[in-house]
Protein backbone atom coordinates (compact mmCIF):
# COMPACT_ATOMS: atom_id res chain seq x y z
CA UNK A 1 0.00 0.00 0.00
CA UNK A 2 1.49 3.31 -1.11
CA UNK A 3 1.34 6.24 1.27
CA UNK A 4 2.72 9.76 1.42
CA UNK A 5 5.46 10.55 3.92
CA UNK A 6 6.83 13.88 5.14
CA UNK A 7 10.23 13.76 6.86
CA UNK A 8 11.41 16.91 8.64
CA UNK A 9 15.11 17.40 9.32
CA UNK A 10 16.93 20.22 11.08
CA UNK A 11 20.66 20.29 10.38
CA UNK A 12 22.38 21.16 13.65
CA UNK A 13 26.13 21.42 13.07
CA UNK A 14 27.02 18.23 11.24
CA UNK A 15 25.85 16.05 8.37
CA UNK A 16 24.51 13.07 10.30
CA UNK A 17 20.90 14.22 10.60
CA UNK A 18 20.43 14.90 6.92
CA UNK A 19 22.47 11.80 6.04
CA UNK A 20 20.16 9.52 8.02
CA UNK A 21 16.96 11.12 6.79
CA UNK A 22 18.02 11.08 3.14
CA UNK A 23 18.94 7.38 3.37
CA UNK A 24 15.56 6.70 4.98
CA UNK A 25 13.67 8.71 2.35
CA UNK A 26 15.46 6.98 -0.53
CA UNK A 27 14.74 3.55 0.88
CA UNK A 28 11.06 4.33 1.45
CA UNK A 29 10.80 5.22 -2.23
CA UNK A 30 13.00 2.51 -3.74
CA UNK A 31 11.94 -0.49 -1.68
CA UNK A 32 8.45 0.36 -0.45
CA UNK A 33 7.06 2.54 -3.25
CA UNK A 34 6.18 5.43 -0.93
CA UNK A 35 5.81 9.08 -1.91
CA UNK A 36 8.32 11.03 0.17
CA UNK A 37 9.02 14.70 0.79
CA UNK A 38 12.19 15.44 2.73
CA UNK A 39 12.08 18.88 4.37
CA UNK A 40 15.60 20.19 5.09
CA UNK A 41 16.43 23.55 6.62
CA UNK A 42 20.03 23.60 5.33
CA UNK A 43 20.33 22.60 1.68
CA UNK A 44 24.04 23.41 1.62
CA UNK A 45 24.65 20.50 4.00
CA UNK A 46 22.40 18.28 1.88
CA UNK A 47 24.33 19.21 -1.27
CA UNK A 48 27.58 18.03 0.31
CA UNK A 49 26.10 14.55 0.68
CA UNK A 50 24.35 14.58 -2.69
CA UNK A 51 26.66 15.91 -5.41
CA UNK A 52 24.55 17.50 -8.10
CA UNK A 53 22.00 18.88 -5.64
CA UNK A 54 21.12 22.57 -5.85
CA UNK A 55 21.69 24.32 -2.53
CA UNK A 56 19.36 27.17 -3.60
CA UNK A 57 16.37 25.24 -4.97
CA UNK A 58 13.07 25.42 -3.12
CA UNK A 59 12.24 21.94 -4.44
CA UNK A 60 14.22 19.27 -6.27
CA UNK A 61 14.08 15.55 -6.92
CA UNK A 62 16.84 13.08 -6.10
CA UNK A 63 16.48 9.30 -6.32
CA UNK A 64 12.71 9.68 -6.34
CA UNK A 65 12.67 11.85 -3.21
CA UNK A 66 11.07 15.29 -3.32
CA UNK A 67 13.63 17.37 -1.41
CA UNK A 68 12.10 20.64 -0.16
CA UNK A 69 13.65 23.63 1.53
CA UNK A 70 12.24 24.05 5.03
CA UNK A 71 12.18 27.83 5.27
CA UNK A 72 11.68 29.74 8.51
CA UNK A 73 8.81 31.50 6.78
CA UNK A 74 6.72 28.34 6.43
CA UNK A 75 4.50 28.07 3.37
CA UNK A 76 1.31 26.02 3.76
CA UNK A 77 1.59 22.38 2.66
CA UNK A 78 -0.87 19.51 2.79
CA UNK A 79 0.29 17.03 5.50
CA UNK A 80 1.25 13.53 4.43
CA UNK A 81 -0.18 10.22 5.65
CA UNK A 82 2.92 9.73 7.82
CA UNK A 83 4.86 12.60 9.38
CA UNK A 84 8.33 12.00 10.78
CA UNK A 85 9.89 14.54 13.12
CA UNK A 86 13.55 13.53 12.95
CA UNK A 87 15.78 13.86 16.00
CA UNK A 88 13.52 16.06 18.14
CA UNK A 89 13.14 18.85 15.61
CA UNK A 90 9.91 20.86 15.91
CA UNK A 91 7.25 20.91 13.22
CA UNK A 92 5.95 24.29 12.03
CA UNK A 93 2.92 25.32 14.08
CA UNK A 94 0.87 25.86 10.92
CA UNK A 95 1.71 22.35 9.75
CA UNK A 96 0.49 20.87 13.05
CA UNK A 97 -2.77 22.80 12.66
CA UNK A 98 -3.12 21.34 9.19
CA UNK A 99 -2.53 17.87 10.66
CA UNK A 100 -5.39 18.44 13.10
CA UNK A 101 -7.70 19.43 10.25
CA UNK A 102 -6.78 16.48 8.06
CA UNK A 103 -9.17 13.52 7.88
CA UNK A 104 -7.89 10.98 8.57
CA UNK A 105 -5.18 12.44 10.75
CA UNK A 106 -1.59 11.50 9.92
CA UNK A 107 0.58 9.10 11.88
CA UNK A 108 3.04 11.35 13.74
CA UNK A 109 6.39 9.76 14.57
CA UNK A 110 9.35 11.17 16.47
CA UNK A 111 12.40 9.39 15.07
CA UNK A 112 14.88 9.43 17.93
CA UNK A 113 18.67 9.34 17.96
CA UNK A 114 20.34 5.95 17.90
CA UNK A 115 21.15 4.45 21.29
CA UNK A 116 22.15 1.06 22.67
CA UNK A 117 20.90 1.97 26.14
CA UNK A 118 18.47 -0.58 27.55
CA UNK A 119 15.88 2.01 28.61
CA UNK A 120 14.98 2.78 24.98
CA UNK A 121 13.39 -0.66 24.62
CA UNK A 122 10.70 0.38 27.11
CA UNK A 123 9.98 3.64 25.27
CA UNK A 124 10.11 2.42 21.68
CA UNK A 125 6.70 2.69 20.02
CA UNK A 126 5.02 4.44 22.94
CA UNK A 127 2.44 7.16 22.21
CA UNK A 128 2.38 10.63 23.73
CA UNK A 129 -0.70 12.83 23.50
CA UNK A 130 0.33 16.32 22.39
CA UNK A 131 -1.33 19.62 23.28
CA UNK A 132 -2.64 19.64 19.72
CA UNK A 133 -4.74 16.60 20.58
CA UNK A 134 -2.76 14.36 18.21
CA UNK A 135 -0.83 11.35 19.43
CA UNK A 136 2.88 11.27 18.65
CA UNK A 137 4.74 7.96 18.77
CA UNK A 138 8.39 7.60 19.73
CA UNK A 139 10.46 5.43 17.41
CA UNK A 140 13.94 4.37 18.50
CA UNK A 141 16.57 2.93 16.19
CA UNK A 142 18.70 0.38 18.00
CA UNK A 143 20.65 -2.83 18.18
CA UNK A 144 18.16 -4.95 20.10
CA UNK A 145 15.19 -6.80 18.63
CA UNK A 146 12.91 -4.71 20.88
CA UNK A 147 13.87 -1.48 19.03
CA UNK A 148 13.35 -0.19 15.49
CA UNK A 149 16.61 -1.61 14.13
CA UNK A 150 19.16 0.09 11.87
CA UNK A 151 18.99 1.58 8.40
CA UNK A 152 20.00 -1.16 5.96
CA UNK A 153 19.03 -1.42 2.32
CA UNK A 154 17.93 -4.77 0.91
CA UNK A 155 20.94 -6.75 -0.33
CA UNK A 156 23.50 -4.41 1.22
CA UNK A 157 25.61 -7.12 2.86
CA UNK A 158 25.52 -9.27 -0.27
CA UNK A 159 26.70 -6.33 -2.40
CA UNK A 160 29.57 -5.74 -0.01
CA UNK A 161 30.66 -9.34 -0.10
CA UNK A 162 30.61 -9.34 -3.90
CA UNK A 163 32.64 -6.13 -3.95
CA UNK A 164 35.19 -7.57 -1.52
CA UNK A 165 35.63 -10.61 -3.78
CA UNK A 166 36.38 -8.39 -6.77
CA UNK A 167 39.83 -6.77 -6.37
CA UNK A 168 39.55 -5.16 -9.81
CA UNK A 169 36.34 -3.38 -8.79
CA UNK A 170 37.98 -2.16 -5.58
CA UNK A 171 41.03 -0.89 -7.45
CA UNK A 172 38.87 0.89 -10.04
CA UNK A 173 36.76 2.52 -7.34
CA UNK A 174 39.81 3.79 -5.46
CA UNK A 175 41.40 5.00 -8.69
CA UNK A 176 38.28 7.03 -9.47
CA UNK A 177 38.91 8.86 -6.18
CA UNK A 178 42.60 9.26 -7.02
CA UNK A 179 43.64 6.73 -4.38
CA UNK A 180 46.65 4.56 -5.21
CA UNK A 181 47.87 2.72 -2.09
CA UNK A 182 51.62 2.26 -2.10
CA UNK A 183 53.13 -1.20 -2.10
CA UNK A 184 55.27 -2.13 0.88
CA UNK A 185 58.49 -4.00 0.31
CA UNK A 186 57.54 -7.02 2.41
CA UNK A 187 54.13 -6.16 3.82
CA UNK A 188 52.07 -6.03 0.62
CA UNK A 189 49.89 -3.01 -0.11
CA UNK A 190 49.57 -0.31 2.48
CA UNK A 191 46.73 -0.80 4.89
CA UNK A 192 43.87 1.58 4.28
CA UNK A 193 42.30 3.49 7.18
CA UNK A 194 39.50 6.04 6.87
CA UNK A 195 39.33 8.96 9.30
CA UNK A 196 36.02 10.83 9.60
CA UNK A 197 36.03 12.39 13.04
CA UNK A 198 35.47 15.49 15.13
CA UNK A 199 38.35 17.53 16.52
CA UNK A 200 40.70 15.35 18.59
CA UNK A 201 43.41 16.72 20.87
CA UNK A 202 45.27 13.40 20.97
CA UNK A 203 45.23 12.74 17.24
CA UNK A 204 48.93 13.49 16.81
CA UNK A 205 49.92 10.60 19.08
CA UNK A 206 47.91 8.19 16.92
CA UNK A 207 49.38 9.58 13.69
CA UNK A 208 52.85 9.17 15.23
CA UNK A 209 52.10 5.46 15.72
CA UNK A 210 50.95 5.03 12.14
CA UNK A 211 53.98 6.86 10.77
CA UNK A 212 56.40 4.74 12.83
CA UNK A 213 54.69 1.41 12.05
CA UNK A 214 56.66 -1.10 9.98
CA UNK A 215 53.63 -1.56 7.71
CA UNK A 216 52.77 1.40 5.45
CA UNK A 217 49.41 3.04 6.10
CA UNK A 218 47.35 5.11 3.66
CA UNK A 219 45.04 7.34 5.70
CA UNK A 220 41.97 8.61 3.86
CA UNK A 221 40.51 11.76 5.40
CA UNK A 222 37.20 13.12 4.05
CA UNK A 223 36.98 16.90 4.34
CA UNK A 224 35.62 17.82 7.73
CA UNK A 225 36.29 18.99 11.25
CA UNK A 226 39.34 16.83 11.95
CA UNK A 227 41.35 18.39 9.10
CA UNK A 228 42.70 21.13 11.40
CA UNK A 229 44.30 18.56 13.72
CA UNK A 230 45.78 16.69 10.75
CA UNK A 231 47.26 19.94 9.42
CA UNK A 232 48.85 20.77 12.76
CA UNK A 233 50.50 17.36 12.92
CA UNK A 234 51.79 17.68 9.36
CA UNK A 235 52.89 21.28 9.91
CA UNK A 236 51.03 22.52 6.85
CA UNK A 237 48.05 24.74 6.11
CA UNK A 238 45.19 24.74 3.64
CA UNK A 239 44.74 21.00 3.13
CA UNK A 240 42.00 20.47 0.57
CA UNK A 241 40.49 17.54 -1.29
CA UNK A 242 43.15 15.85 -3.41
CA UNK A 243 46.05 16.81 -1.17
CA UNK A 244 48.55 14.03 -0.40
CA UNK A 245 51.20 14.27 2.31
CA UNK A 246 53.74 11.62 3.30
CA UNK A 247 55.57 11.27 6.59
CA UNK A 248 57.70 8.16 7.13
CA UNK A 249 55.40 5.13 6.65
CA UNK A 250 52.16 7.17 6.67
CA UNK A 251 50.49 8.65 3.61
CA UNK A 252 47.69 11.13 4.35
CA UNK A 253 45.19 11.88 1.59
CA UNK A 254 42.26 14.31 1.82
CA UNK A 255 39.08 13.24 0.05
CA UNK A 256 36.06 15.25 -1.07
CA UNK A 257 32.56 14.44 0.14
CA UNK A 258 31.10 11.70 -2.04
CA UNK A 259 27.69 10.17 -2.63
CA UNK A 260 26.45 7.96 0.18
CA UNK A 261 26.90 4.80 -1.91
CA UNK A 262 30.53 5.73 -2.57
CA UNK A 263 31.17 6.39 1.10
CA UNK A 264 29.91 2.86 1.78
CA UNK A 265 32.39 1.49 -0.76
CA UNK A 266 35.17 3.52 0.78
CA UNK A 267 34.46 1.90 4.16
CA UNK A 268 34.39 -1.52 2.49
CA UNK A 269 37.84 -0.93 0.98
CA UNK A 270 39.45 0.01 4.28
CA UNK A 271 41.01 -2.30 6.85
CA UNK A 272 39.98 -0.02 9.72
CA UNK A 273 37.50 2.85 9.94
CA UNK A 274 37.26 5.82 12.30
CA UNK A 275 33.76 7.26 12.13
CA UNK A 276 31.71 9.87 13.92
CA UNK A 277 28.13 10.63 14.90
CA UNK A 278 25.38 8.25 13.83
CA UNK A 279 25.14 7.72 10.07
CA UNK A 280 28.79 6.83 9.39
CA UNK A 281 28.84 4.77 12.62
CA UNK A 282 26.07 2.51 11.33
CA UNK A 283 27.58 2.29 7.84
CA UNK A 284 30.94 1.28 9.34
CA UNK A 285 29.23 -1.60 11.13
CA UNK A 286 27.73 -2.81 7.85
CA UNK A 287 31.27 -2.68 6.42
CA UNK A 288 32.22 -5.49 8.80
CA UNK A 289 35.60 -3.96 9.68
CA UNK A 290 37.15 -2.93 13.02
CA UNK A 291 36.31 0.64 13.94
CA UNK A 292 36.54 3.51 16.38
CA UNK A 293 33.38 5.46 17.10
CA UNK A 294 33.87 9.16 17.79
CA UNK A 295 30.55 9.87 19.47
CA UNK A 296 28.96 13.32 19.37
CA UNK A 297 29.87 15.07 22.63
CA UNK A 298 26.98 16.28 24.77
CA UNK A 299 27.20 19.06 27.36
CA UNK A 300 25.91 16.89 30.19
CA UNK A 301 28.31 14.03 29.33
CA UNK A 302 25.35 11.82 28.38
CA UNK A 303 27.40 10.53 25.43
CA UNK A 304 29.54 8.44 27.78
CA UNK A 305 26.52 6.39 28.86
CA UNK A 306 25.65 5.82 25.19
CA UNK A 307 29.21 4.82 24.37
CA UNK A 308 29.40 2.36 27.28
CA UNK A 309 25.99 0.91 26.44
CA UNK A 310 27.10 0.12 22.91
CA UNK A 311 30.38 -1.38 24.07
CA UNK A 312 28.51 -3.60 26.52
CA UNK A 313 26.63 -5.15 23.60
CA UNK A 314 29.48 -5.12 21.10
CA UNK A 315 32.10 -6.72 23.35
CA UNK A 316 30.07 -9.76 24.41
CA UNK A 317 31.70 -12.21 21.99
CA UNK A 318 35.21 -10.76 22.15
CA UNK A 319 37.88 -12.14 24.45
CA UNK A 320 38.28 -10.22 27.71
CA UNK A 321 41.70 -8.98 26.61
CA UNK A 322 40.61 -7.76 23.17
CA UNK A 323 37.51 -6.16 24.68
CA UNK A 324 39.58 -4.30 27.25
CA UNK A 325 41.99 -3.09 24.56
CA UNK A 326 39.16 -1.83 22.35
CA UNK A 327 37.45 -0.11 25.28
CA UNK A 328 40.63 1.72 26.21
CA UNK A 329 41.16 2.94 22.64
CA UNK A 330 37.57 4.15 22.30
CA UNK A 331 37.61 5.93 25.66
CA UNK A 332 41.00 7.54 25.00
CA UNK A 333 39.87 8.68 21.58
CA UNK A 334 36.64 10.21 22.87
CA UNK A 335 38.44 11.91 25.75
CA UNK A 336 41.06 13.38 23.40
CA UNK A 337 43.85 11.59 25.27
CA UNK A 338 47.17 10.18 24.10
CA UNK A 339 46.59 7.16 21.88
CA UNK A 340 50.08 5.68 21.64
CA UNK A 341 50.05 2.80 24.11
CA UNK A 342 46.40 1.84 23.76
CA UNK A 343 46.67 1.70 19.96
CA UNK A 344 49.79 -0.47 20.09
CA UNK A 345 47.99 -2.87 22.43
CA UNK A 346 44.92 -2.98 20.19
CA UNK A 347 47.07 -3.85 17.18
CA UNK A 348 47.96 -7.19 18.78
CA UNK A 349 44.30 -8.24 18.47
CA UNK A 350 43.93 -7.22 14.82
CA UNK A 351 42.77 -10.63 13.58
CA UNK A 352 40.26 -11.20 16.37
CA UNK A 353 38.78 -7.74 15.94
CA UNK A 354 38.35 -8.23 12.18
CA UNK A 355 36.54 -11.55 12.61
CA UNK A 356 34.35 -10.08 15.34
CA UNK A 357 33.37 -7.05 13.26
CA UNK A 358 32.08 -9.29 10.48
CA UNK A 359 30.25 -11.54 12.93
CA UNK A 360 28.59 -8.53 14.59
CA UNK A 361 27.51 -7.21 11.19
CA UNK A 362 25.86 -10.49 10.21
CA UNK A 363 24.10 -10.77 13.58
CA UNK A 364 22.66 -7.27 13.27
CA UNK A 365 21.55 -8.00 9.71
CA UNK A 366 19.25 -10.77 11.01
CA UNK A 367 16.94 -8.08 12.41
CA UNK A 368 14.41 -6.07 10.42
CA UNK A 369 15.88 -2.85 9.10
CA UNK A 370 14.64 0.53 10.36
CA UNK A 371 12.75 1.48 7.21
CA UNK A 372 10.86 -1.81 7.08
CA UNK A 373 10.05 -1.45 10.79
CA UNK A 374 8.63 2.05 10.20
CA UNK A 375 6.48 0.87 7.30
CA UNK A 376 5.19 -2.07 9.34
CA UNK A 377 4.42 0.23 12.26
CA UNK A 378 2.32 2.40 9.93
CA UNK A 379 0.46 -0.61 8.51
CA UNK A 380 -0.31 -1.87 12.00
CA UNK A 381 -1.46 1.62 13.05
CA UNK A 382 -4.01 1.99 10.29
Amino acid sequence: MKASWDIFCTVVDNFGDVGVTFRLARQLVAEHGMHVRLWVDDLAAFARLCPGADATAEQQWHDGVNVCFWAKDWQAAEPADVVIEAFACHLPAAYIEAMKARNPRPLWLNLEYLSAEEWVTGCHGLPSLQSSGIQKFFFFPGFRTTTGGLLRETGLIERRHAFELNPAAQQAFLADLGIYPQAGASQGHARLISLFAYEHAGLGSWLDCLAADSRPTHLLVPEGRVIGDVQRWLGVEGLEAGAVQVRDNLTVQVLPFVRQEDYDRLLWCCDFNVVRGEDSFVRAQWAGKPLIWHIYEQDDDAHWAKLDAFLELYLKELSVEAGAALTEVWRNWNAGQDMAQSWKTLETYRGELAAHAERWCLEQALQDDLTTALVQFYRNWI
